[in-house]
C-alpha cells in the first residue's frame, strides 16, 4: 500500500491529458473488471497498476460504446465501483474510494426551518418522514409537500426518507433560506431479475405473467419442503394435500386443471434441468435462491410439450464475490395434532347396540345384572390419544459462498428429522450440494452436483384400496370404548393391549386393535436422487454467447413392507400370514441443451435478445421387486423373504425421448414498448411417425405508459404497463406406450396343444396409432401498476386457455373386449381473473409494514366429451360397497370437479307411512321409496328426494350436489419490522369448495354393527327424538352418496405467525459474526371452517375428476419452532 501510494502521488505531477482523448470500443455482459482491462490494454496499450485484493470487491461489468473516449469507458466501468482512477502517461493508476455516505447538503440554521420536497418531476411528495439524527423529533411534509421544524440548530442532520425514495440527508449550518430536497426514485424493486426459460428478464420488462415468491416469507417459518408453504403465497396456484403425514406428496395446480384423466402437476425447472413431477421433498428450502412461476403461455411455450400446466423455476443458491460466508440455519419444533373428532363414549356405545336390535354386544355389555346406567361413570379408553402424539422435528442447515472475479464456489448440507403424530411415522432428509462457476477470459465454465437421500417411515391412514376397514383410523374412531362390566362391578382394560378382540364377530376386521398394528406395520421408503449439471459458456463475438449444458438426474428408491403376526394382514388369522415385500423402482434422466444468445443494445433506444437452441431429453424408468407369502421365521423380518410363498412380482421397463428446437425473441423500444416471441418444436417417442412432432408458438406485447411524455404529469402514478400475450403449449403425458396394445400372458390364456398346456397371450388394451399431443391455447391480458411512489403496487390478470385433442382415457362399448384406450377426445377450458396487491404502508427509520395480498378466480367447464357423450362419471374406490356408484359428473356446459349424488331429505317421518292392524308400518304410495321395499322402509329410516316424480329413487333421481373446486383461493402476508424485531403473519383461503366426508357413511352409520360412531350420532332419529335429519340406528340406508355427508369445505387458516430478532451489529461485532436471527414460528395455528371432519385441505386420490374426498386422512399438525439463523 505505501508503494502504491507513493508512485500515485508522483504520478498526479504529470500530464495526463492526452489519454482522455484516445478512443475505443467495447461490450461486454457481465465480465469481470480483470477482463475488461485487458481489453483496454489491448485496444489503447495502456497499462494498469492496482492491488489484486481491490478486485475480488469489484463488480461485474456490462457495457456497449463504441469510439467514445478513454476516460467515458473508465467512468462507465468504474461506475458503482468501490475504485476510482488517475492517468499518468501511459498508465492508469487505480485507488480505493472512500466509504461511500449517502448525499448530506447543508441547509440553514433557524428557528424554524422551512421547506419542500419534491420528487424528480417537480412534483411535490406529501408523507415524507424527517428526523434529525440522534433524536426522537422530526415531522411529515403535508399535502404540498411542504415542512417546518422547530428548535434546529447548526450542525444537525436531518433525514429525510419515504418509500420507494433513496433516503437523503442534510446538514444544517448557518444560512438563513428555504430548503428545498428533491428525493431519487429507488428502482430496485423493477429491477429485480425474474428467472425465465433459458434467460433471465429485469421485472419491469416481463411481457408475460410470472411471478415470484418470496422466499424470505417462506423461510421465516421453516417446512420439511418448500411446497408445502405455497399455498395461498401466488395468485392462481392451488395447492392440496393428500395426507398430513411427513413428506407424503402435494398436489399444485396452476390456473385449473387443463387434463381429464392426465396429470395437471407443472413442470419444474430446478437449476435449469427440466423435471416432471419430481420428489419435491429432495430440495432444503434453505437452498432456495428464488422461485418464479410461469403462468401464461407466452411465459411457458418456451418449454413446449411441457408447459400446458405452468412451469415452477427453481434456482439454488451459488457462489458469490467476496470472502467465505459460513451460514447456519436451524430449528427445532414440536408437533400436536390439530383435532380430534368426538366418538361415544361407553355408555352412548352400549346405547347404540341396544337401538340396533341386532347386535350381540347388547346382550354381553348388559349381562348379570349390569345396566346401561352403569356405564355413565365408565371412563372410556381413548384411541386417538393413544394414536397420536407429540412429535419433534428438527433442521439443520449448513453452507458456506464465496468466491472471486473468476471463480464462485459454494457447499452446503442439511440434515431434516420429522417425527409424524401417528405413532411409528418418520421423515429423514440427508442432502447435500457443491456448484462452482469459473470465469475465463471469453468462456465460463461451471456446474454442481447435488444428492439427496430420503427415508419415509410409517403405515399410510388412507389407502384406497378397495376396503374402508383397511384403513388406520377406521379402527381408531371404530373400536369399543370399552370392555362389559363384569358381575363384580369391576371393568377389564386388558383389551388395550389385545391385538384381537374377541367379543366382536370373527367375520369383521375392524376389531383390531389399531395402536398395535400402527406400531407394527412396517412401511419405509428410501429415496436417492441425484442431480448433476455442468455448462460451457463461450463468447463467440461481442453479442454472441454459446452454451452447452448435460446433465443427468437420477432417482432410485426403494419400498419395504412387512406384516408380522401383530398387524391386520400378517395376523395368524390371514390368509396371507406373516408376509414382505421389497421393490425397485429406478428413474433416470439425461439432458443435453445448446443454446446460442445474441444481446444487443441500438443507440439507447432498441434493445434485442434472441435465444436459439436445440435440446434433448431421455427418460428410463425401471421396476422390480420381490414379494412372499407365509413367512415361516418371522424373526428374520425381510430376510426371510426367500423362505415363504413367493408371489409374482412383474418386472416393468419404459424407455421415452424428447428431441426438441427453441427459439426466443425479446424486443424493447425506449424501453416503453416490448415484445416477445417464442417458438418450440418438441418430437416425442411416445407417439407414433407421423404425429411425434408438436409445435408452440406464442406472442406477448407490453405498453410501458408510464414511461410516455403525456404522463409525466400523473404524479401519483409511478409505474404503469399493460401485458396481452397469446400462445400454444402442449402435453404428453400418457404413458410411454400408450399407442400401442399391451400384451399379457395371464393364467387363463394357457391352453393344450400336442398333449401339453401351452402358455397363450392375450391383447389387455387396444392400440391407437393415431394418438397425438394434447394442446392449450392461452391469452391473457394483464396490468401492472404502482401508485404513491410505489407505496402501492397491484397486478391484474384475465386469462382463458382451452384444451382441445385431450389425451382421454375413454371408455370403450362392451363389444370392442377392451375396458377403455387412449383417445384424442374431449376439449375443457379454464378463465380467471388473478389479482396480486402489495403496500409498504409504513415505512421510516425504526419501524416498518408491508402487506401482500392476492386473490384468484378460476372456472372450468367441460367443453367436449367422446362422440355423442353428454357426460361421465366417475367413482373412488375407498369402498368395495361403493366401488361401483358414481360419485363424481364431468358434464358438457359445466365446471370439472362436480359432485354427484341425491339429495337427502332427512328421515322419513311417522306422517309418510300407513299403520297397518298389527302395529306394523307400511310406505304411503305417494311417498317415495329410498330403493328398499315399501314393507322394509321404516320410520327414520335415509329419505332421498325425488326429482321425476315417479315415486321411486333410482339413478333418474341423482343430481349435481356440489362442487369439488373453489370459487376463489388467497392469502394475506404482512411483515413489520421494529429495530431489530421482524414478525410475520400469514393467513390462507379456500372458498366454494365442498367436501365429500366420507367418513360420515361409516360413523354415522347404524348399521354399523360393533363399530363405535362418531358422538354426532347421537342426534339419530328415535321414536321419541323425532325432530332430525339423521337416520336411526338399524335402519334402511343404502350404499349411495347425498347431500347428508357434503359440507363446506371453505376454511379460513391462520397459517403462519414468526417473530424473530436480529443481534445488532455492534453486539455481532466483537464476535466476528456477520448476523444473527432468533426466532419463534409457529404453522396452522387456528383455522376457521364448517368442515367437522379432520382438515379442509385434505384431498385424498386427487385428481382433476375427484377434488375434495375426504375418508382417514393423516390429520394436519400444529408446529412450534425455535430457530437459529447464523452468519459468520
Amino acid at each position: 500500500m505505501k508503494f502504491s501510494t507513493v508512485f500515485l502521488l508522483a504520478a498526479c505531477l504529470q500530464v495526463h491529458a492526452i489519454g482522455f482523448s484516445q478512443k475505443l470500443s467495447l461490450t461486454r455482459r457481465d465480465a469481470p473488471l480483470e477482463q475488461v482491462f485487458k481489453e483496454i490494454r489491448k485496444q489503447t496499450g495502456y497499462l494498469f497498476f492496482y492491488d489484486l485484493e481491490w478486485l475480488q470487491k469489484a463488480k461485474p461489468v456490462n457495457i456497449d460504446v463504441k469510439n467514445v473516449p478513454l476516460k467515458v469507458v473508465l467512468d462507465q466501468c468504474l461506475a458503482g465501483q468501490p475504485l476510482t482512477y488517475n492517468i499518468v502517461d501511459k498508465t492508469i493508476v487505480l485507488s480505493l474510494k472512500e466509504e461511500p455516505k449517502r448525499p448530506i447538503v447543508q441547509a440553514a440554521v433557524m428557528d424554524e426551518l422551512h421547506g419542500h420536497v419534491y420528487g424528480q418531476n417537480r412534483e411535490p411528495i406529501e408523507g415524507v418522514t424527517i428526523t434529525v439524527r440522534g433524536q426522537s423529533r422530526g415531522g411529515r411534509t403535508n399535502a404540498k409537500g411542504e415542512f417546518t421544524l422547530r428548535n434546529i440548530e447548526a450542525g444537525m442532520v436531518l433525514e429525510f426518507s419515504y418509500v420507494g425514495y433513496v433516503t437523503y440527508e442534510v446538514k444544517v449550518v448557518d444560512a438563513g433560506k428555504e430548503l428545498n430536497v428533491t428525493l431519487q426514485i429507488d428502482s430496485k424493486g423493477l429491477e429485480n431479475v425474474v428467472v425465465i426459460g433459458y434467460g433471465t428478464v429485469k421485472k419491469k420488462d416481463l411481457t408475460g405473467s410470472v411471478s415470484q415468491v418470496s422466499m424470505e416469507d417462506i423461510n421465516k417459518a421453516p417446512v420439511g419442503s418448500f411446497d408445502q408453504a405455497l399455498a395461498g403465497r401466488v395468485a392462481g396456484v392451488m395447492v392440496s394435500s393428500t395426507e398430513g403425514q411427513p413428506g407424503a406428496g402435494i398436489n399444485i395446480v396452476i390456473r385449473g386443471n387443463n387434463s381429464i384423466t392426465q396429470s395437471n402437476s407443472p413442470l419444474y425447472v430446478i437449476d435449469g434441468f427440466p423435471i416432471e413431477n419430481p420428489d419435491n421433498n429432495m430440495l432444503n428450502p434453505n437452498d432456495i435462491e428464488s422461485m418464479d412461476v410461469l403462468k401464461d403461455a407466452s411465459a411457458t411455450a418456451i418449454y413446449g410439450a411441457r408447459g400446458a400446466n405452468g412451469v415452477i423455476i427453481i434456482t439454488t443458491k451459488k457462489g458469490k464475490d467476496g470472502p467465505p460466508v459460513v451460514r447456519y440455519s436451524g430449528y427445532y419444533g414440536l408437533q400436536n395434532n390439530l383435532k380430534t373428532i368426538p366418538v361415544m363414549n361407553p355408555y352412548e356405545f352400549v346405547k347404540l347396540q341396544q337401538d340396533i336390535g341386532t347386535s350381540d354386544l347388547k346382550d354381553t355389555y348388559l349381562a348379570n345384572g349390569v345396566t346401561l346406567d352403569d356405564y355413565k361413570n365408565v371412563q372410556a379408553v381413548d384411541w386417538q390419544n393413544k394414536l397420536y402424539r407429540q412429535a419433534s422435528m428438527m433442521d439443520h442447515s449448513l453452507s458456506v459462498t464465496g468466491g472471486s472475479a473468476r471463480t464462485r464456489y459454494s457447499a452446503s448440507g442439511d440434515l431434516f428429522n420429522q417425527d409424524g403424530i401417528i405413532v411409528n411415522s418418520n421423515f429423514k432428509r440427508y442432502q447435500g450440494k457443491i456448484s462452482i462457476d469459473q470465469t475465463f477470459d471469453k468462456a465460463k465454465v461451471g456446474g454442481y452436483i447435488m444428492y439427496t437421500n430420503t427415508k419415509r417411515l410409517g403405515t399410510i391412514p388412507s389407502s384406497l384400496s378397495g376396503s374402508s376397514m383397511n384403513n388406520l383410523l377406521y379402527g381408531t374412531w371404530g373400536y369399543r370404548p370399552a370392555s362389559p362390566i363384569n358381575p363384580t362391578k369391576a371393568i377389564s382394560t386388558d383389551f388395550q393391549d389385545e391385538l384381537l378382540d374377541d367379543m366382536v364377530n370373527p367375520t369383521t376386521d375392524y376389531r383390531m386393535n389399531p395402536v398395535i398394528i400402527a406400531q407394527n406395520e412396517y412401511r419405509l421408503k428410501n429415496n436417492n436422487n441425484l442431480i448433476a449439471n455442468a455448462y460451457v459458456e463461450y463468447s463467440i463475438l461481442k453479442n454472441l454467447k454459446l452454451r452447452v449444458t448435460g446433465g443427468i438426474n437420477k432417482n432410485s428408491q426403494r419400498y419395504d413392507v412387512f406384516n408380522n403376526s401383530k398387524t391386520r394382514s400378517g395376523n395368524p388369522s390371514s390368509v396371507y400370514g406373516v408376509n414382505g415385500s421389497i421393490t425397485y423402482t429406478d428413474n433416470t434422466s439425461w439432458l443435453n441443451e445448446n443454446t446460442l444468445t445474441f444481446d444487443k443494445r441500438i443507440n439507447n433506444d432498441h434493445k434485442i435478445n434472441v435465444v436459439a437452441g436445440v435440446t434433448a431429453q431421455a427418460t428410463r424408468y425401471e421396476y422390480n421387486g420381490t414379494s412372499a407369502n407365509l413367512l415361516p421365521y418371522e424373526s428374520l423380518g425381510l430376510s426371510g423373504l426367500g423362505y415363504g410363498a413367493l408371489q409374482p412380482v412383474y418386472p416393468d421397463l419404459k424407455e421415452s425421448s424428447l428431441l426438441s428446437g427453441l427459439s426466443r425473441v425479446n424486443y424493447t423500444f425506449k424501453d416503453r414498448y416490448l415484445f416477445t416471441a417464442s417458438f418450440r418444436a418438441d418430437g416425442s417417442s411416445k407417439f407414433r411417425p407421423g404425429r411425434q412432432w408438436g409445435y408452440f408458438p406464442s406472442g406477448a406485447f407490453a405498453w410501458r405508459l408510464s414511461s410516455e411524455p403525456f404522463m409525466k404529469e400523473v404524479s401519483f402514478l409511478s409505474d404503469a404497463k399493460i401485458r396481452a400475450s397469446w400462445g400454444k403449449t402442449g402435453n404428453n403425458r400418457v404413458d410411454e406406450y400408450a399407442t400401442y396394445s399391451e400384451v399379457d400372458f395371464p393364467i387363463s390364456a394357457y391352453y393344450s396343444y400336442n398333449n401339453a398346456l401351452q402358455q397363450g397371450a392375450i391383447l389387455a388394451s387396444m392400440a391407437n396409432e393415431d394418438l397425438k399431443w394434447e394442446t392449450t391455447g392461452q391469452t391473457d391480458v394483464g396490468f401492472d401498476v404502482s401508485f404513491l411512489h410505489q407505496r402501492l403496487s397491484l397486478t391484474v390478470d384475465y386469462y382463458k386457455k382451452v384444451t382441445s385433442d385431450l389425451l382421454l382415457l375413454a371408455a370403450l362399448p362392451p363389444t370392442s373386449g377392451y375396458g377403455s384406450a387412449y383417445k384424442n377426445i374431449g376439449k375443457t377450458s379454464n378463465e380467471g381473473l388473478e389479482i396480486a396487491l402489495s403496500s409498504n404502508n409504513i415505512t421510516n427509520k425504526n419501524f416498518s409494514w408491508t402487506t401482500s395480498f392476492n386473490i384468484a378466480f378460476n372456472k372450468s367447464k367441460v367443453m367436449q366429451l367422446t362422440q355423442n357423450q353428454e357426460s361421465m362419471t366417475s367413482v373412488i374406490s375407498w369402498d368395495s360397497w361403493y366401488a361401483s356408484v358414481p360419485l363424481y359428473l364431468a358434464k358438457l356446459g359445466q365446471p370439472l370437479g362436480q359432485i354427484y349424488g341425491y339429495i337427502s331429505d332427512g328421515v322419513y317421518q311417522y306422517d309418510d307411512f300407513d299403520k297397518l292392524a298389527n302395529g306394523n308400518y307400511i310406505l304411503k304410495d305417494n311417498i317415495a321409496t329410498n330403493g328398499n321395499t315399501r314393507s322394509a322402509i321404516q320410520p327414520g329410516d335415509a329419505k332421498y328426494r325425488d326429482l321425476n316424480n315417479d315415486k321411486v329413487i333410482n339413478d333418474y333421481d341423482r343430481t349435481v350436489i356440489g362442487r369439488g373446486l373453489p370459487r376463489h383461493i388467497g392469502g394475506i402476508s404482512n411483515n413489520f419490522h421494529y429495530r431489530g424485531f421482524d414478525l410475520n403473519i400469514f393467513f390462507q383461503w379456500s372458498y366454494g369448495n365442498d367436501i365429500v366426508n366420507a367418513n360420515r357413511l361409516n360413523f354415522e352409520n347404524g348399521n354399523k354393527t360393533y363399530l363405535n360412531q362418531f358422538q354426532s350420532f347421537q342426534a339419530r332419529w328415535t321414536p321419541d327424538h323425532t325432530n332430525t335429519t339423521m337416520p336411526r340406528a338399524g335402519g334402511q340406508y343404502g350404499y349411495v352418496y347425498s347431500t347428508r355427508i357434503i359440507e363446506d369445505g371453505s376454511y379460513l387458516r391462520f397459517k403462519t405467525a414468526a417473530l424473530g430478532y436480529t443481534l445488532s451489529s455492534k453486539l455481532l461485532g466483537r464476535a466476528k459474526i456477520k448476523s444473527c436471527r432468533i426466532y419463534v414460528a409457529a404453522q396452522n395455528l387456528l383455522t376457521w371452517t364448517k368442515y367437522t371432519g379432520s382438515d379442509p385441505e385434505v384431498s385424498i386420490g386427487y385428481s382433476a375428476l375427484t377434488p375434495g374426498f375426504d375418508y382417514s386422512s393423516y390429520p394436519r399438525a400444529r408446529t412450534v419452532t425455535l430457530g437459529l439463523n447464523l452468519s459468520l
